[in-house]
């Protein structure tokens, strides 16, 4: 997400605390949160997929390979 429609978001948050939005700003508000928490949900995944554990055993298991291909909720 570009740092410009983070902004956008800081903005839309005091105007919505300040005096209220319009329904357009309501749905562009939802609409770059949603992008946002995808983005954020995207980052934290890929850096979980690059984490090694090893096991009382000795053997190395790799998250992203064990896990990586689930599906949420799995």
């Amino acid at each position: 997400m570009k740092q410009e429609q983070i902004n956008r978001i800081n903005e839309l948050y005091h105007k919505s605390k300040a005096e209220g939005l319009t329904e357009a700003e309501k749905q562009e508000q939802a609409l770059l949160r949603s992008q946002f928490i995808a983005d954020v949900r995207g980052s934290l995944a890929s850096q979980l997929n690059q984490i090694d554990v090893v096991n009382p055993d000795g053997t190395v298991e790799n998250l992203g390979e064990k896990y990586g291909n689930r599906k949420r909720g799995s």
